[in-house]
Formats: C-alpha cells, sequence, structure tokens
C-alpha cells in the first residue's frame, strides 16, 4: 500500500473515531440537549420565521394583497431613503443621543462598580444596590410621568427651583435646545444602577488573594482599583462596549416615544419612532421596513468592526 493511500485510510479513521465520540458526547448528555429544544424553537419561530418580512422593504406593500400579491420595485425604497431630508435629520438625531448616552453614561456603571467594591460595610453596600436597581423596574411610561410632574413648568419642582432664582420657567418636553438632555439623563437614572450589575458579577470572579497581596506591599485603594479591579472586568466592559455599538441605531425607542411630541421632532425624532410614525402612522410599511432593515445592517456592521478593531488592539474581543 502507498504512503497516500495510508494517509487516506489513516485520515478517514481519525474521522470516524471523531464522529462516533460526538454521538458518544451527545448520547451521554442526551438531557442537556433537550433543554435546548424550547429555546432554539423560541428563535426559530420568533427570531427567524419573521425574517421573511424584511422582503416587504423591496415591494409596494398592500396589506389586501399581502406579501405574495404586492408589487416588487427593488431597492425603490432605500432609494426614497436615501434622498428623505426627514430621514436625514432623524438618522443625525439617533446618532447625537447615542453617542451622548455611549459618552456620558457607559463609564458611569464601571464607577459605581469600583467604588462598591471598596465599601467594607455590608448592609450599606446591599443597600445602595438595591436603590440604584429599582428604577429599572419601572416601566417607561411611569418614569415619563414622574419627570413631566418633576419638570412642569408651571408647579414642578425643578422649575421652582429656577423661579426661586429669578429664572424663567423651562418647557423641558417642548424645547429642542433641553429634550435631549432629558432623555440622556431619565436613561441614566434608569439604567446606571442595573447595568452595574454585570460589572459586580465579573469582579466577583476576581482572586482575592491579588487584593491581600497589593495590601502586603503597600497598595492603596486606589492603586488597587487601578491595577486589579479595573483589569480583571476590562474583557466584560469590552464586551458590554462592542454590544453597544452595535446599538448605535437604536437610541430609546420605547422611552422617546412616552416622552416626545411634534415640537420637539426635530431634536427627539429618532430611527425607531420615525419607523413607527411610518409604518403604522402613514401607513408606509414598506418605507419603514427599509428604515428597520437599514437599522440592523447598519447594527451588524457595527458589532463586526468593533469586534474587530478590539482584538487587533487589546487583543479581546467576543469571539
Amino acid at each position: 500500500m502507498s504512503e497516500i493511500a495510508k494517509a487516506v485510510q489513516q485520515m478517514n479513521a481519525r474521522k470516524s473515531v471523531k464522529k462516533t465520540s460526538r454521538w458518544r458526547l451527545v448520547l451521554r448528555n442526551f438531557d442537556y440537549y433537550l433543554l435546548l429544544i424550547p429555546g432554539l424553537l423560541f428563535l426559530l419561530l420568533f427570531k427567524y420565521a419573521p425574517m421573511y418580512g424584511v422582503v416587504i422593504a423591496f415591494q409596494d406593500y398592500n396589506i389586501f394583497d399581502g406579501i405574495t400579491g404586492s408589487k416588487w420595485v427593488g431597492f425603490e425604497q432605500f432609494s426614497k431613503l436615501v434622498h428623505s431630508e426627514e430621514f436625514a435629520q432623524v438618522f443625525t438625531n439617533t446618532l447625537l443621543i447615542s453617542v451622548y448616552k455611549i459618552v456620558l453614561l457607559f463609564p458611569i456603571p464601571i464607577i459605581i462598580t469600583l467604588f462598591l467594591n471598596e465599601i467594607r460595610f455590608t448592609a450599606f453596600k446591599r443597600s445602595i444596590q438595591t436603590i440604584i436597581y429599582m428604577p429599572h423596574f419601572l416601566s417607561w411610561v411611569i418614569i415619563s410621568g414622574l419627570f413631566m410632574t418633576i419638570l412642569s413648568p408651571s408647579d414642578g419642582l425643578v422649575n421652582t427651583v429656577i423661579g426661586w432664582f429669578g429664572g424663567d420657567p423651562i418647557t423641558f418636553f417642548m424645547d429642542n435646545r433641553f429634550f435631549r438632555s432629558v432623555v440622556v439623563f431619565t436613561a441614566g437614572w434608569k439604567e446606571i444602577g442595573w447595568n452595574a450589575i454585570v460589572f459586580i458579577a465579573a469582579l466577583a470572579g476576581i482572586d482575592q488573594e491579588q487584593y491581600e497581596a497589593a495590601s502586603i506591599d503597600g497598595a492603596g485603594r486606589l492603586r488597587k482599583m487601578w491595577n486589579i479591579s479595573l483589569p480583571g472586568i476590562l474583557p466584560t466592559i469590552i464586551l458590554m462596549f462592542i454590544l453597544r455599538i452595535g446599538m448605535v441605531l437604536d437610541a430609546g425607542t420605547e422611552q422617546i416615544l412616552t416622552m416626545y411630541n411634534p415640537t420637539v421632532y426635530d431634536s427627539g425624532d429618532v430611527i425607531g419612532t420615525f419607523v413607527y410614525r411610518m409604518g403604522l402612522g402613514k401607513m408606509d410599511y414598506s418605507f419603514s421596513t427599509a428604515v428597520g432593515l437599514f437599522n440592523s445592517i447598519v447594527g451588524f456592521i457595527l458589532v463586526i468592526s468593533g469586534n474587530w478593531i478590539s482584538k487587533k488592539t487589546l487583543n479581546r474581543g467576543i469571539w
């Protein structure tokens, strides 16, 4: 038998052994694979199956004709999207609000986590954690009503204080100069504590002997935070940052829908609310689907790009 034939035979034998070992692994852990079925069915039914509706973006969709009977128009909706002045403003608003949220809000949960880790009084530490987590469990409808009351131009707490110093009342929810600030602030108030949970969990995985060794070497608390805690949660920070970049075109649709009105469309109308207004308000389903598809493609590209840059610069990534 030639050397080539022997090599082919050995390769086939190795493949056969691998297949056998894989099936043995599946049979040995059959109950675990069985538990995967509900999750996989959920993904198929509610995530992948609805993707068929993306074809609406390439049609002049009519609800009475359905997907199969509507006229195919190719990239006409995307051409309409590119040349739409209204979408240009919406796209700008989305980017600005998302960038503000990333720059101003993303670092805060990390800082909170680092300082909470230095609190030695357990009861006080848990109380602080509970207080900052609580707003997450309130719906945006409740939070919007709460802040509309606090920021009311007639009898709101903030405008009352402004009046004490001789200032004029500010209509925060009807003034384009302040609306984005209100959106960013309320988003931070609601989610900062909840976002800190991920980093707190990452901190729990750091070997405590590192802190003990640093104490023996005379390191202070700030030095421990900078040299132990922060590097320890750096992979988690990178992961969360890449995922956040992927959602840069999701500026908080539910939040803004409960807060904005036509007077602040110039500063507060984002892609999500624009799709809502065009799809349900004007029943332009094809155009709104094209906008949504554009949003998804850009998000996908940003996640891939962010992961590539992270691996090139920091040698860390999601995959």
